[in-house]
Parts: structure tokens; C-alpha cells; sequence
């Protein structure tokens, strides 16, 4: 059974990574357009399209974490996000990057509700207050370090290792799970997949819309 310790140090360095990517992003995209081209609509996919999977899928990630346990729900928002920040290192053109990034939104989105889910489960009382601000600060920092990280990977080596950081506190938390143990799953659990597909659509469309625009005309 794993310590209380070692669930908050799972839930900050899985949700770690997904807020970061959320800005490390923006020093590495003069540098993904130089090598991959694509103009402008394709800075603003590298960027949104992540954040509208990512907000579109958190309320549905946090039922199937409660149907399906949360420790199984983290290692599978691990390994997809894990895969994806592969594919966007090795994007050769904006597409396989642009679609790359939509599934690292999701797989991101399945990581932010589980690991507060964990903290929840094994903290109570002023414990649980005090783990859940120590890992909102570290959440919030890694926003904060995701520019100054991406900077210095762009200028020293290239864009792509702002992506490929990823799999280091990825492997990780893996490790750090495999003892995590989920309870028995919720027999009245419920997944709504037409309201996530809702979701994604309706952000989606609007965003595309922004986006297309110039090209397409209202």
C-alpha cells in the first residue's frame, strides 16, 4: 500500500507535466514554424488545440476515474501522454503535430482529476487541506517554469526536446504508482460520453472558427 507521501508526490508530478505543456509551448512555436511552416493557424492549433481537449475532457475524466479507479485512470493519462509528446518530437509536418497535441489535451485531461482524486482519498481533515495547497503550488509553478524550461531547451538544442522533457517525470510517476492500489469501482458510476463529445464539439467549433476565419470567411 503506498504511503500518503508517496500519493502526493504521484498526484504533483502527473499533474505537473500536464500544466506544463500548457506553456512551454509558446517560447518553442517562432521555431516549430521556422522548421515545420504552417503560418499563423497553425501556432494558434499547436496551442488551443490541447487546451480544448484538456478542458473538454476533465469532467469526463474525472467519472471514468470514478468508474474505472483512479490509480488505472492515472497510468493510462500517463502512457497516452507519455506517447504523445513522443509524436510531437517527431512530427515531421503540422498535422501529425496539430493532431499529437489534441491527444496530449486528452490524455492530460485524464491526469489533472485523478491526482486530486488520490489526494482525496488518502488525506483527510487538515492533512488533506494542507497536501492539496502543496500540490496547487506546485501545479501553478509548473506553469510558471514552462516558459523559462522551453526557452532554454529552444536556444541550446531544439523545440522538440521542450516535448521530449516530458517522458523523464512521466516514467517517474509510473514507477511511483505501480504500488497504488484503486478500491472496488463504484457500481452506480456513471460515464456521460455524449456530453464530453458536447463538449469537445462545442469548444472546438468556436475555436475553429476564431482560427479559420481569414481563410474561410464567416
Amino acid at each position: 500500500m503506498a504511503s500518503p507521501t508517496r500519493i502526493l508526490w504521484i498526484a504533483i508530478l502527473a499533474s505537473f507535466v500536464s500544466f506544463l505543456d500548457g506553456t512551454i509551448v509558446n517560447v518553442a512555436l517562432p521555431a516549430i514554424d521556422r522548421e515545420l511552416g504552417g503560418g499563423l493557424s497553425t501556432q494558434q492549433w499547436v496551442v488551443d488545440g490541447y487546451l480544448i481537449t484538456l478542458g473538454a475532457l476533465m469532467l469526463l475524466a474525472g467519472s471514468v476515474s470514478d468508474a474505472f479507479g483512479r490509480a488505472l485512470v492515472l497510468r493510462i493519462g500517463l502512457v497516452g501522454f507519455g506517447i504523445a509528446s513522443v509524436a510531437i518530437a517527431l512530427a515531421p509536418d503540422p498535422l501529425i503535430l496539430i493532431i499529437a497535441r489534441l491527444v496530449q489535451g486528452a490524455a492530460g485531461a485524464f491526469l489533472v482529476p485523478s491526482s486530486l482524486a488520490l489526494i482525496t482519498s488518502a488525506f483527510s481533515g487538515a492533512a488533506r487541506a494542507k497536501a492539496i495547497g502543496t500540490w496547487t503550488s506546485f501545479t501553478t509553478g509548473a506553469m510558471v517554469v514552462g516558459p523559462l524550461i522551453g526557452g532554454v531547451l529552444v536556444d541550446l538544442a531544439s523545440w522538440r526536446f521542450a516535448f521530449l522533457i516530458n517522458v523523464i517525470p512521466i516514467a517517474v510517476t509510473l514507477w511511483l504508482v505501480r504500488r497504488v492500489k484503486d478500491p472496488e469501482r463504484r457500481p452506480d458510476a456513471r460515464i456521460d460520453i455524449i456530453g464530453a463529445l458536447m463538449c469537445t464539439l462545442g469548444l472546438g467549433g468556436i475555436v475553429y472558427a476564431l482560427i479559420e476565419e481569414p481563410r474561410f470567411g464567416w
